[in-house]
């Protein structure tokens, strides 16, 4: 026999037999709690559930009530990616799109652009930015900035190129002003980066165009300069082409007058070799031949001997007097020759000097005619551009416009009500569900049905009686 407390003040008594695991349900060896378990202690404080949840969702829905409403107006920018660059004439690059709008949000939301709007709003005597603020007076207008880069909001579109300008504020037309005076502080700067800069630069183009002309009537002077100073019609090849020419020729007849001047030495050796006196002539040979013969018959003395000796005699005479002759004339055109080479030389030397003189002169002037040549491209590309960079220095470029400006909402932004009291709503549910069932786990653990009997102690339950009215009213 067992003895369970149901309910403080009430006892009742079960009998139940000795339990036979074998018949014991399956449901009695689980752990843990039940449905029927949560269910029950649920029911039992069902009240205190509908006042918890009653209690919480009303003091929300006053608070909500209550809460101060927020304002957000936005004003829409986009950026004109097919306008050119007013000085290099260039396309807008597409691809840096991105990266520029990410600049454009970044510099919306900088001093640069915010200080100006709060001197323009007067933001400075706004309560609602200046509340909260201790300290000097130095540090109030970067109080304010901190406090409009909160109130303030700026997206980039879904296509990359608007640019969403978001204020928030406790007033409709406050909202609207602010997103305005940002958004017009913002493109007023665009425009002045873009445009003041435009005619200080076409400025000092119309002074480097003057240089630069300047520098290329320097060069075309120096070049006419350089022509006449050395004689140079056409500084290029075909003109020392000419001048090499002659050289070869030079070297070319030099080389034939060595030739002859070496052959005529040669000769002139042959002729100064001692003679044996049996040679020189046929005519020579012949008589020295038949005074041999004579000389081994006749004598000294015969007559025919010493006529023969004669005419030898006058044959090396008239030979020895041709030799002389001959010798005189090599000597007078060996003379001649190597008087003919030393003015070949003189004149391959003047020759190629001249060559050298004029390849340093062509050397030097090309340099000057690069130096031209890249003074006029440089002059006439600068001054192809000339007429461009004046007609956008006068007019008016923005790669930012305006598509609409900000207006004052109907409706405020803050607080979504219906959301917060969905809020309110499940928070006091909760609240409405955890704290009694909290308190029936926790605290007060009561026997409220059979899961609890079997769950908890292993007991199984025969039977279920409903609540006996008496023992209800007694409790």
């Amino acid at each position: 026999m067992s003895q369970f407390s149901r309910t403080p003040g009430t006892a009742i008594t079960v009998a139940i037999p000795e339990p036979n695991l074998a018949t014991i349900p399956e449901q009695v060896s689980h752990q843990g709690m039940s449905v029927a378990q949560f269910a029950a202690i649920l029911l039992a404080y069902w009240k205190q559930i509908v006042v918890i949840t009653v209690v919480v969702a009303s003091l929300g829905a006053v608070t909500i009530k209550y809460l101060p409403k927020t304002y957000t107006a936005t004003a829409t920018l986009i950026v004109n990616s097919d306008l050119k660059d007013p000085l290099a004439g260039r396309d807008f690059p597409a691809e840096m799109i991105a990266s520029y709008v990410s600049t454009q949000i970044e510099l919306m939301t900088s001093p640069i652009v915010l200080l100006p709007a709060i001197d323009r709003l007067k933001l400075m005597e706004d309560k609602d930015f200046t509340s909260g603020f201790s300290g000097n007076g130095d540090a109030l207008r970067e109080f304010v900035q901190k406090n409009l880069a909160l109130s303030l909001q700026v997206q980039r579109g879904t296509g990359g190129q608007l640019l969403y300008v978001s204020a928030s504020a406790k007033s409709a037309a406050q909202a609207a002003e602010i997103a305005n005076a940002v958004a017009d502080v913002y493109l007023e700067q665009d425009r002045r980066r873009l445009n003041n800069p435009a005619g200080e630069r076409a400025q000092r183009y119309t002074e480097e165009l003057a240089e630069l002309r300047e520098k290329a009537t320097i060069a075309q002077d120096k070049v006419t300069a350089f022509r006449h100073e050395n004689g140079i019609g056409d500084m290029n090849s075909a003109s020392a082409g000419t001048e090499v020419q002659s050289l070869d020729t030079l070297h070319q007849h030099l080389l034939e007058t060595q030739n002859l001047r070496r052959t005529l030495e040669a000769k002139q050796d042959a002729q100064r070799a001692p003679a044996d006196g049996t040679a020189g002539s046929a005519v020579l040979d012949a008589q020295l031949a038949q005074l041999a013969q004579l000389s081994a018959t006749y004598g000294p003395q015969h007559p025919k001997v010493k006529e023969l000796n004669a005419q030898i005699a006058l044959t090396r005479q008239s030979l020895a007097n041709a030799n002389h002759a001959t010798a005189a004339s090599n000597d007078a055109e060996l003379a001649r020759t190597k008087e003919l080479e030393r003015k070949y030389k003189q004149a391959v030397a003047e020759q190629e000097a001249k060559v050298l003189k004029l390849r340093q002169a062509q050397d030097e002037g090309s340099k000057l005619v690069l130096e031209l040549e890249s003074a006029k491209s440089v002059y006439k590309q600068a001054l192809d551009g000339f007429d461009q960079i004046m007609f956008q220095a006068v007019a008016t470029h923005a790669n930012v416009s305006i598509v609409n400006r900000a207006v004052p909402p109907l409706r405020a932004s803050k607080p979504n009500k219906i959301k917060l009291l969905l809020v309110a709503l499940v928070a006091g549910l909760g609240l409405g569900v955890g704290i009694p069932l909290g308190y029936g786990l926790l605290i007060d653990r009561r026997l409220r049905c059979r899961d609890d009997v079997e769950r908890d102690f292993g007991i199984a339950v025969l039977a279920q009686l409903e609540a006996v009215p008496a023992l209800a009213r007694m409790t």
